[in-house]
């Protein structure tokens, strides 16, 4: 095992083109860059989409323009070109499935180094009776929906008046917002098409958010639930009795002091005072209520629940006090669970890959990083300190002569090319960019850009992009 020369690049694969593996090449470069030793590297960055970003493109709500703001700095790391020469610090490599359309032995004998960034999203579980019944979805999938997500149906069964949400963190406040929200209010955001005619045709009146604890254990921010606050055409109705004993000013965070204030604010509202406001839509927030079952025999028809009580160590008890809601449909937000990645150590229980600093368990030169490697908590501040770290790692990893140098000196992209993979690069995703906001500006509604859904149009246009360079060891 012998760590690179200085003049030898280091050689590196992520696997994941989220902010998490975006993050990591990126501080990568820079830590090598600083040394001002000569030592360079050349990063490939795989994503099994076509297109770039991870969750932030797909699961983040099309409304929350700010929080998307955060793809023009990926953007500009994804850009960045190695200073003296003509070619990309990172080279995205897309529509490409690592344990699929390339092992990651066959990615280890090409490079020094393997960083898993895969993220997590799949549903974690709720571990109720009903839990299967048509009309129970999983939160991440409807976000994945309402996301334009080439992977999942292009429909989604909004036949339901009331409805109910489960969850009290960001996710399940934007999947409530979406399903309470008139789609006219929707129109000037990057909602795709299909899912906008989807949301037209919806039949949700009420929409109930539901959660364990009280309205001071909420896991949302202060500017998700200020922006909950500001849709229009939706009463947001609040239950007096899951507010006794909570006062704003005991608060343990100045962000919780603030969302109670909200709270307590809306409860002043005229819809909670009982006066009618002529609003088509309701949102309904209920706290100290834990999900027992879900009920129904051929789809859901009710869902139970049993009113909860704080405990002076901060967890909550059931009451024994039992409360039914006739919703038809629910939604459950109640977290993100990681996949496996095959050839990879795997914690069926966490969802994460097992690791220590980053490095993986019992796979020497496999490093992780984001919520593959932390599990899925936490915001972008997390994820830059996770890559931090994880970067660290490997690096010393690299001066003590840890990793195994690459056996195979040939691009991997002539072993996709054997495969027929048809991968798509950063030159791409410009074009599908660029062909994406076309669309939007030649809207009836015009918009910043309208999705493009279908992975094979994607594809497409994508590769139709003009890439002399195709062939170069980084573009």
């Amino acid at each position: 095992m012998t760590a690179p020369a200085p003049s030898a690049p280091l050689r590196v694969a992520i696997v994941g083109a989220g902010p998490a593996g975006i993050y990591a090449g990126n501080i990568l470069a820079n830590a090598l860059a600083a040394r001002g030793d000569g030592s360079s590297v050349e990063i490939d960055l795989f994503e099994s989409l076509p297109a770039p970003y991870g969750l932030i493109r797909y699961g983040v709500a099309p409304d929350h323009p700010r929080i998307k703001g955060i793809v023009n700095s990926l953007h500009e790391m994804l850009d960045a070109r190695a200073e003296g020469a003509d070619r990309r610090v990172i080279r995205f490599l897309g529509n490409v499935e690592v344990g699929r359309d390339v092992s990651i032995d066959e990615l280890q004998a090409r490079y020094h180094a393997v960083i898993l960034a895969t993220g997590a999203i799949r549903d974690a579980a709720l571990r109720i009776p009903g839990v299967d019944l048509p009309g129970s979805h999983g939160a991440a999938d409807f976000v994945s929906w309402f996301d334009g997500h080439p992977d999942v149906p292009r429909t989604w069964p909004l036949v339901d008046e009331q409805v109910a949400v489960i969850g009290n963190g960001n996710v399940a406040l934007d999947v409530a917002r979406i399903l309470a929200k008139l789609p006219e209010n929707l129109r000037s955001t990057e909602v795709p098409d299909n899912v906008l005619e989807g949301l037209e045709a919806s039949a949700v009146t009420d929409v109930h958010v539901f959660g364990r604890r009280g309205p001071a254990d909420i896991k949302f921010t202060p500017i998700e639930l200020r922006e909950l606050g500001e849709v229009a055409g939706v009463d947001i109705l609040l239950d007096d009795a899951d507010f006794d004993g909570v006062d704003p000013a005991s608060a343990s965070t100045n962000q919780l002091k603030i969302m109670l204030r909200t709270l307590n604010s809306w409860r002043d509202r005229p819809e909670n005072r009982g006066e009618p406001t002529g609003n088509p839509r309701r949102l309904h927030l209920h706290f100290w209520h834990a999900p027992v079952e879900i009920t129904g025999s051929d789809r859901v028809e009710g869902i139970r629940f049993e009113r909860t009580a704080p405990n002076a160590d901060g967890s909550v008890s059931g009451t024994g006090v039992f409360r039914d809601y006739p919703v038809t449909a629910v939604y459950r937000a109640v977290g993100y669970f990681g996949s496996p990645v095959v050839e990879v150590p795997f914690d069926e229980r966490r969802g994460v890959v097992p690791n220590e600093g980053g490095r993986v368990d019992g796979a020497p030169g496999v490093y992780a990083t984001g919520w593959i490697k932390r599990g899925p908590v936490g915001l972008i501040g997390h994820t830059k300190s996770d890559a931090t770290e994880t970067i660290a790692n490997l690096l010393e990893d690299v001066d003590a002569g840890r990793l195994v140098a690459p056996v195979e000196t040939a691009d991997i992209l002539e072993l996709l090319a054997e495969r027929e993979v048809e991968v798509t690069t950063w030159d791409g995703w410009l074009e599908l960019d660029a062909h994406e906001r076309a669309l939007g500006a030649a809207h009836r509604h015009v918009r910043e850009r309208v999705k493009v859904v279908p992975r094979e149009d994607q594809v497409e246009i994508s590769r139709s992009a003009a890439l002399s360079d195709a062939g170069a060891r980084i573009r």
